[in-house]
């Protein structure tokens, strides 16, 4: 349904080396870079995140997060432990979230910018 989402980033080289960090274990890497922004997706495909530098950038409010397909639980749990190690917030351990469904694993973080971000394996 979505083509790609951007959003604004304060620091850009520290936003850089978080979104490489946590997307690597859910297949995504880095597809390109300029001096003012980056785009990450799958290797080969076209970019489906991109950050901007934006000094003056605030995250969305309360309510909006953005997930992230996971290939396996131990994707999720890898996610979580970049995240945690790049300098981002935990929002939620790696877990089963029967709630949301029978197999739903997921796990929760605020990244440096204050954006809420989750990695899902159904």
């Amino acid at each position: 349904m979505l083509g790609h989402l951007s959003f604004g980033v304060k620091d850009l080289a520290h936003a850089t080396a978080f979104y490489e960090a946590i997307l690597e274990p859910l297949g995504c890497k880095l597809l390109w870079s300029n001096a003012t922004a980056v785009g990450f997706g799958p290797p080969g495909g076209e970019d489906k995140l991109a950050l901007f530098l934006r000094p003056e950038a605030t995250p969305p409010g309360a309510g909006f997060h953005l997930a992230f397909d996971a290939p396996s639980n131990a994707a999720v749990d890898a996610f979580h432990a970049a995240a945690l190690a790049h300098g981002g917030q935990d929002l939620g351990a790696p877990g089963l979230r029967p709630h949301y469904g029978a197999r739903y694993y997921a796990a929760f973080v605020l990244d440096p910018d204050g954006h809420k971000l989750e990695a899902v394996r159904q």
